[in-house]
């Protein structure tokens, strides 16, 4: 990244900045195929749903476990 392109973010006020974070990451969330999986994401993905199709029952939804680690949030 140019440095001035990082000195001018810099300026910005804290809300401002994460604003324009969130910016950012939205445009990269656009286009997900642009990011890679690793072999290793790839296999541990597998795992969880193998085990999901296991027990399907054993998981919680996730408005459950957002409330449950909010403080995480």
């Amino acid at each position: 990244m140019k440095k001035s392109v990082l000195s001018k973010a810099l300026q910005y006020d804290i809300p401002e900045r994460i604003l324009l974070v969130e910016d950012i990451w939205d445009s990269i969330a656009q286009c997900p195929e642009a990011i890679p999986v690793t072999d290793s994401q790839l296999k541990e993905l597998d795992r969880r749903l193998e085990a999901y199709h296991r027990n399907p029952k054993s998981g919680s939804p996730w408005d459950v476990v957002k409330k449950r680690k909010s403080w995480l949030l």
